[in-house]
């Protein structure tokens, strides 16, 4: 357990010694603000409420889990698999006393703290920006559905790193990678949007889920069901990287 630790802690600093960590915070505050900027001019120019407190939150992510969080999260699991591969600096890596499974689930699980922090990030300023601008809106129980949504979202995207994760594995270019990341993207959801009855097939749908958190009644069976799909795909990936990580040449 010693081992894992150490490992989890080393891969994370070298995250967060990247500067797309920091270009992505920017990138996601920056967004936050121009939304409440927007909103404020809808308020102000028509006398409207476009959004209360607690619903400004929930606008953001699912704009962020469906734009800039995805492809950053492709960026660190590139940097963290194939940016090693590139630079050799995986064989150093690897002369650590701790076994390649152990090393594998600590990159992986590097990257799902990296993910998590950037939404707990984006979802405590987007909550103070709801609270400056419109505070008397503000509920215990929605500030606690805000807190689910964004902790939920990490699974689904988690389940779309693993897939990233895979490719890295498989492909040895990390550009290769990205480019394929976004085709991918795209392309599901524009499969998904064409036929919707299919949609379920694909993770990228399921960067949505929080949407079933976030109700006043809790459809079980759905929750149940995607979760299960979202389960499967992170192992099913897990496992196809972990045996090419395994098998891979130094």
């Amino acid at each position: 357990m010693g081992a894992f630790k150490a490992a989890f802690i080393n891969e994370v600093l070298k995250i967060y010694k990247k500067k797309k960590v920091i270009v992505a915070v920017s990138i996601s505050l920056f967004a936050i603000v121009m939304g409440q900027l927007m909103v404020s001019v809808v308020n102000t120019g028509f006398g409207l409420r476009a959004v209360s407190g607690t619903q400004f939150p929930i606008v953001v992510l699912s704009l962020f889990s469906r734009t800039i969080l995805p492809f950053f999260t492709a960026l660190v699991v590139i940097d963290t698999f194939s940016g090693e591969y590139s630079h050799n600096t995986m064989k150093i890596t690897l002369t650590r006393p701790v076994s390649r499974l152990k090393l594998y689930t600590a990159k992986i699980g590097a990257v799902a703290f990296f993910v998590l922090m950037n939404l707990m990030i984006v979802m405590l300023l987007s909550m103070l920006v709801g609270i400056i601008f419109n505070a008397d809106s503000l509920t215990v129980e929605g500030i606690f559905r805000v807190i689910l949504a964004y902790i939920v979202t990490l699974l689904p995207v988690m389940a779309f790193a693993l897939i990233m994760v895979f490719l890295t594995n498989v492909l040895k270019s990390g550009t290769t990678v990205f480019f394929l990341s976004i085709i991918m993207f795209i392309a599901f959801n524009g499969i998904a949007f064409f036929f919707p009855r299919y949609s379920s097939l694909f993770i990228t749908s399921m960067f949505d889920w929080y949407s079933l958190w976030n109700v006043n009644t809790f459809q079980i069976s759905k929750i149940l069901r995607e979760f299960f799909i979202i389960l499967g795909c992170a192992i099913m990936f897990y496992t196809a990287g972990y045996y090419l990580f395994d098998k891979r040449d130094l």
